[in-house]
């Protein structure tokens, strides 16, 4: 039987809102890290290099004592490519944190005459920044994570083999960058030809999706084809969707908690600490549904 991405995007999103009220669960899961979250520590406004004549800045937030998983995860904020800011990911990227991930927030070129390629090029200068400095932070491992616009760029650094991203999280991800930051005299084939999975190809780290079902500023739709991309190329991915929430729907402590969580689980047994599952069927299979 052939699944079609409405029934797909259906079954995912009950599978989730099949935990019960967002709230309650969230507070169930919270409890277990909130304590950690008071003992991340944050260093602000680290000068990493220079994106023209911008100069280019991080903040790192380190996780508590004894929970380090020696991974770095450096955060691309959203706003259209045209605003935001790393301050906005502040309180969205505790809960990662406190699961031992050092967590870096990088800002990018925004701005009148500032195009995507100037944004990508910042995106490798943060990215390659902290791999320069792994000692420094105590990790072995570099991985991307975007929100919106910022998963546009964490995508398209994670398909920069050159860079070498250990892994990427996208959450609610433009699947292509807008007008706006196009050079000027772009036309749509342009546009079109910014589409980060045509980007994706064997070799692709492993990578996990996040998106709200109601979203309608990027639709989950996107979520579900960059999923099948991904799968062609076989890179190790998977996708989460939560229903009844919007765009930026991580906002919401209980949701950036119950994220964390799952891409917590996913880097685990992916890449941290492999693990494989026999196939179902045989004996151990047999009588089973």
């Amino acid at each position: 039987m052939k699944i079609g991405r409405r029934d797909l995007l259906g079954m995912s999103g009950a599978v989730l809102g099949g935990l019960g009220t967002a709230q309650r669960a969230g507070a169930q899961v919270a409890g277990a890290t909130t304590s950690r979250t008071a003992d991340v520590k944050v260093e602000k406004n680290v000068t990493t290099g220079k994106g023209g004549d911008t100069e280019l800045r991080v903040d790192i937030y380190r996780p508590p004592a004894g929970t380090e998983k020696r991974m770095a995860m450096v955060h691309f904020h959203g706003g259209g490519f045209v605003g935001g800011n790393k301050e906005s990911l502040s309180q969205r990227v505790l809960p990662i944190t406190a699961r031992g991930y050092v967590s870096v927030t990088a800002q990018y070129r925004l701005g009148k005459g500032v195009t995507w390629l100037n944004q990508v090029d910042d995106a490798a200068t943060q990215f390659q920044w902290v791999k320069a400095h792994m000692s420094q932070l105590d990790v072995d491992r570099v991985g991307v994570v975007g929100y919106s616009a910022g998963g546009y760029l964490a995508m398209y650094t994670a398909s920069r083999k050159e860079l070498g991203a250990a892994a990427c999280a996208a959450f609610y991800a433009a699947p292509q960058v807008t007008k706006a930051v196009m050079p000027p005299g772009s036309d749509d084939a342009a546009l079109q030809a910014t589409n980060v999975r045509v980007r994706i190809q064997e070799g692709y780290p492993p990578t996990v999706l996040h998106h709200g079902l109601a979203d309608v500023t990027v639709p989950p739709e996107n979520s579900l084809k960059t999923l099948e991309v991904l799968r062609s190329a076989k890179a190790p991915s998977e996708l989460h969707t939560y229903a009844g929430v919007p765009h930026v729907f991580d906002e919401h402590p209980e949701f950036a908690e119950m994220a964390a969580q799952l891409t917590d689980f996913f880097l685990e047994r992916v890449l941290l600490h492999p693990k494989t599952y026999p196939p179902f069927g045989g004996e151990r299979g047999r009588g089973a549904a």
